[in-house]
C-alpha cells in the first residue's frame, strides 16, 4: 500500500496545474480546492438514476437539477447553542464545503474559532436537515426523551438544549436517554453531550431493537416507563448523504436498503411500544429510498391497528421545502429485476425480499394512513442534503400490549415527576441479514414485565445506591467495563464539610450526588436530576450506562489541610451556582479580563472591590461572578459564571481553555498566542499594552505560590494550565 501511495502522490505532482479531475461535474483541482489532494471519485451510477427515475421520487424535469445537486460538495452549516426554533437566526447555512473551511489559509482563523466554540459548546456544525428531527418532536422541558439510535450526537444536543429552555431551572423535570448500539460511538455521544454540561442526560449502549423496558419507583411500587417523546433516526444506506460521503456513489445498491429493512422497522416497532399515549415520536432516515422509508411507516401503521397515526406537520417548520411522501413503489433487486408485489416474488427470493416492503394492497386502508403526510427533502430544492422525516403520534396501546399509562396532561409546573421513561438503543452498522427476520416483539405484556422486574429487584443481590453494570456485562468483551455509580448515603461524612464550606441552600438536592467508586478516596462528585437518579437506582440490572451526570466537585492534592477536601468544577458550576451562598466574589469586567489571561493573578492586579471581598476568605475553591451592568451598554450583557481557587496572596481560575477563548471574545478581545511557560494568554490588548515587568514577579511565585495548592495543582496530572481538567481523564 505504501508503494501504491507514493505512486499516486507522484502522478498527482506531475500533473499539470489546469488538468481537469476525471470526474464529470467535479471542476477543476486548482480552482475548486476543497477535493483535497486526492483523485476523485466519479460521480456516477447508473443503477441508482435507474432506480430513482423509475419510482418518480424527484418532480418531472427537476431530474437533471437533482443530480447536478448531488455532485456538488455539502455546504458547511451550523447551530448556535439556544433554545428558541431555527432559523430565526440560530442556524446559520454558509456556501463553503467543509473542506474548502479546513484546508484554506485566508479561512484559518474563521476555522479555529469553529473548532473552539464547538468545543466550548456554543455552536454545533451540523448538517441542516439534519436539525429537522428534533424540531418536529416538539419538546419541552417535562418531557421524558429517548434517543434510539443516537451517535454522534448533534441530534442529542438539540433535545438537551430544548430542555433547558427556561435558563433559570438547573433541573428541568425532563431527562434525554441517548442509545447508541456501538460501543465506541457512544463515547462519542458522551464527547458531545458534556459540552453542554447537563445533568438529565444518560448515555447508555444497547440494541435499539430490543431496548430494554425501564422502570421507576413511584410512592413506593414499580411503574413501567414510557416516553413523552422518541427520536427513531434508524441506521440507514445512507444515499442521502452522497454530497459528503463521496463513497456513496461507487458503493450504492439496492441491497443495502433490502437488508436494512428489518432492522429499521424492528428499532420503530420497539420505540413505539415505549411511547406514552399522546407522545410523539419522529422516524428519520438519511435515505430517499421508499424502501427505507414509507415502507416501515406504512407496516408499522399496519400492525399498529390504529394505536399510531401519521401527524400532519406541514405548517410546523414554514420556509422547509419537502415533497409529500409517495403512496407507491416497486422493489428493485441488486441485479436490476424488479417486482410490483409480495405475490410475485419467488420462493428463492423471500429471504432477500419480504412482504412489509411492499404498499398495502388495500387502496382504502392505504388512504387511511395519509403517507403524504411524510416529508422527503430532496438536495436541490434548499442546496441541502437528501432526508426522510415521519412524525407519528400515539393514540392508543399497542395491539400486544394489555395496559399502558397515559400521558399525564399536567404543566411543566405542577406536574410531579411520576413518569420516567426508558432507556434507549442505538445506531449501528448493517445488520446480519439472518438476524433480520427475527420478532420485532414478543407478546409479554407490562403487567407481567412489571412483576418480573420486581422480582429482580427484590432478589437481595444489589446494593443500595450502588447501580452498576449488568452481571452479563462483566466480561470485556465489547468495549470498556464502566465503574459503578454509586449515591452519597445521607449519613456519608464526606457531605458536611463540602455544605458548611459553601453555605449551600437546605434546597440542594444531596441524594442527586454520585461517584464512580466504591472503594477508596472519592475522587470526583457528579450531579444528576432526581428523575435520572431514579431510572439509575431500579433498573442497573437491566441497563448498560456508559455516562451521566456533570462534574460538580473534584478533590483537591492534599486538600485534608484546608477546611473543604473538595474544589468547585467549571462544567458543573452554572447547574451548582443558585444553590451556594458563600465564597462568592463579584469581579468586574477588567477583573475577568486579568483572571482569564493570567494564570495565577495577585490581588494587586485586581479591582479594589475584588480584593476587599478576596482578603478575608480562606484559602480554597471561590466562585468568581460578572455581573453586567445595564447602564453601561459598552460592557458585556451576559452574567459569568467561573470557578476559581483563592490562594495565599492570588486568585486563579479553573475553566477549560476554549471556554477561556470563548469568554474573551465576548470581551471583544483577540487571542494571539499563549506563552505555556508563563501560562498567559496573548490578546490584542495584553500585546498593545507595555505591562508589569517579569521580573517583578519570582519564577516561583509565577508558577504557583510555594506549599500552596496553587503550586501544587498546577504540577498535579489533573490540572493543565489553570483550566479545569475536562478532556484530560477519560469522559466518565
Amino acid at each position: 500500500m505504501g508503494r501504491r501511495s507514493r505512486g499516486r502522490r507522484l502522478q498527482q505532482q506531475q500533473r499539470p496545474e489546469d488538468a481537469e479531475d476525471g470526474a464529470e461535474g467535479g471542476g477543476k483541482r486548482g480552482e475548486a480546492g476543497w477535493e483535497g489532494g486526492y483523485p476523485e471519485i466519479v460521480k456516477e451510477n447508473k443503477l441508482f438514476e435507474h432506480y430513482y427515475q423509475e419510482l418518480k421520487i424527484v418532480p418531472e424535469g427537476e431530474w437533471g437539477q437533482f443530480m447536478d445537486a448531488l455532485r456538488e460538495p455539502l455546504p458547511a452549516t451550523l447551530r448556535i447553542t439556544g433554545y428558541k426554533r431555527y432559523p430565526e437566526e440560530l442556524a446559520w447555512h454558509t456556501n463553503l464545503s467543509r473542506k474548502i473551511l479546513r484546508k484554506s489559509p485566508q479561512l484559518e482563523k474563521f476555522h479555529q474559532f469553529l473548532v473552539s466554540e464547538t468545543e466550548s459548546g456554543n455552536i454545533s456544525r451540523q448538517e441542516a436537515v439534519s436539525m429537522i428531527p428534533p424540531l418536529l418532536l416538539n419538546v419541552r422541558p417535562h418531557h421524558k426523551i429517548l434517543d434510539m439510535c443516537a451517535a454522534p450526537g448533534s441530534k442529542t444536543t438539540q433535545l438537551i438544549e430544548m430542555l433547558h429552555a427556561d435558563m433559570n431551572v438547573p433541573f428541568p423535570e425532563g431527562f434525554v436517554i441517548a442509545n447508541d448500539v456501538d460501543n465506541k460511538r457512544c463515547y462519542l455521544l458522551v464527547h458531545q453531550a458534556k459540552r453542554l454540561s447537563s445533568p438529565c442526560i444518560m448515555v447508555v449502549n444497547h440494541d435499539a431493537s430490543s431496548i430494554p423496558r425501564l422502570q421507576i419507583d413511584v410512592d413506593g411500587r414499580k411503574e413501567i416507563l414510557f416516553y413523552d417523546r422518541i427520536l427513531c433516526d434508524v441506521p440507514c444506506s445512507g444515499d442521502g448523504t452522497m454530497r459528503k460521503n463521496i463513497d456513496v456513489w461507487k458503493k450504492w445498491t439496492t441491497l443495502n436498503s433490502l437488508q436494512l429493512h428489518g432492522l429499521q422497522l424492528r428499532i420503530a416497532t420497539r420505540g413505539a411500544e415505549q411511547l406514552a399515549e399522546g407522545g410523539r415520536m419522529v422516524y428519520s432516515t438519511c435515505s430517499l429510498n421508499p424502501i427505507e422509508d414509507e415502507a416501515v411507516i406504512a407496516s408499522l401503521l399496519e400492525k399498529s391497528e390504529g394505536a399510531l397515526e401519521l401527524a400532519d406537520v406541514s405548517d410546523e417548520l414554514p420556509g422547509l421545502k419537502w415533497m409529500p411522501g409517495i403512496t407507491q413503489w416497486k422493489v428493485m433487486t441488486k441485479d436490476g429485476q424488479w417486482f410490483t408485489d409480495w405475490d410475485t416474488v419467488p420462493h428463492s427470493r423471500h429471504t432477500q425480499i419480504r412482504p412489509t416492503m411492499f404498499p398495502p394492497k388495500d387502496p382504502e386502508k392505504l388512504q387511511a394512513m395519509h403517507l403524504e403526510r411524510c416529508l422527503r427533502i430532496l438536495p436541490h430544492h434548499q442546496n441541502t442534503g437528501g432526508f426522510f422525516v415521519a412524525v407519528l403520534v400515539k393514540k392508543s396501546s399497542m395491539p400486544w400490549n394489555k395496559r399502558q399509562p397515559k400521558l399525564q396532561g399536567k404543566s411543566a409546573e405542577t406536574r410531579e415527576s411520576t413518569q420516567l421513561s426508558p432507556a434507549g438503543p442505538a445506531e449501528g452498522k448493517p445488520a446480519d441479514p439472518s438476524k433480520l427476520e427475527s420478532p420485532s416483539f414478543t407478546g409479554t405484556g407490562d403487567t407481567e414485565i412489571a412483576h418480573a422486574a420486581e422480582d429482580l429487584e427484590n432478589n437481595g443481590n444489589k446494593k443500595d445506591g450502588v447501580c452498576g453494570p449488568p452481571p452479563s456485562k462483566k466480561m470485556k468483551l465489547f468495549g470498556f467495563k464502566e465503574d459503578p455509580f454509586v449515591f452519597i448515603p445521607e449519613d456519608d461524612p464526606l457531605f458536611p464539610p463540602i455544605e458548611k464550606f459553601y453555605a449551600l441552600a437546605p434546597s440542594f438536592p444531596r441524594m442527586n450526588l454520585l461517584t464512580r467508586t466504591t472503594e477508596g478516596k472519592k475522587r470526583q462528585l457528579y450531579m444528576v436530576s432526581k428523575e435520572l437518579r431514579n431510572v439509575l437506582l431500579n433498573n442497573s440490572e437491566k441497563m448498560k450506562v456508559i455516562n451521566t451526570g456533570i462534574k460538580v466537585w473534584c478533590r483537591n492534592n492534599s486538600g485534608e489541610e484546608f477546611d473543604c477536601a473538595f474544589r468547585l468544577a467549571q462544567e458543573g458550576i452554572y447547574t451548582l451556582y443558585p444553590f451556594i451562598n458563600s465564597r462568592i466574589i463579584t469581579v468586574s469586567m477588567e477583573d475577568v479580563k486579568i483572571l482569564l489571561t493570567q494564570e495565577n493573578p495577585f490581588f494587586r492586579k485586581l479591582s479594589s472591590e475584588t480584593y476587599s471581598q478576596a482578603k478575608d476568605l480562606a484559602k480554597g475553591s471561590v466562585v468568581l461572578k460578572y455581573e453586567p451592568d445595564s447602564a453601561n451598554p459598552d460592557a458585556l450583557q451576559c452574567p459569568i459564571v467561573l470557578c476559581g481557587w483563592r490562594g495565599k496572596a492570588s486568585i486563579r481560575t479553573f475553566v477549560p481553555k476554549n471556554e477561556r477563548l470563548h469568554y474573551l471574545r465576548m470581551m471583544g478581545l483577540e487571542v494571539l498566542g499563549e506563552k505555556k511557560k508563563e501560562g498567559v494568554i496573548l490578546t490584542n490588548e495584553s500585546a498593545a499594552s507595555t505591562g508589569q515587568p517579569e521580573s517583578e514577579v519570582p519564577e516561583e511565585q509565577r508558577a504557583g505560590e510555594p506549599n500552596s495548592p496553587d503550586a501544587e495543582e498546577a504540577n498535579s496530572p489533573d490540572v493543565t494550565a489553570a483550566c479545569d481538567p475536562a478532556g484530560v481523564h477519560p469522559p466518565r
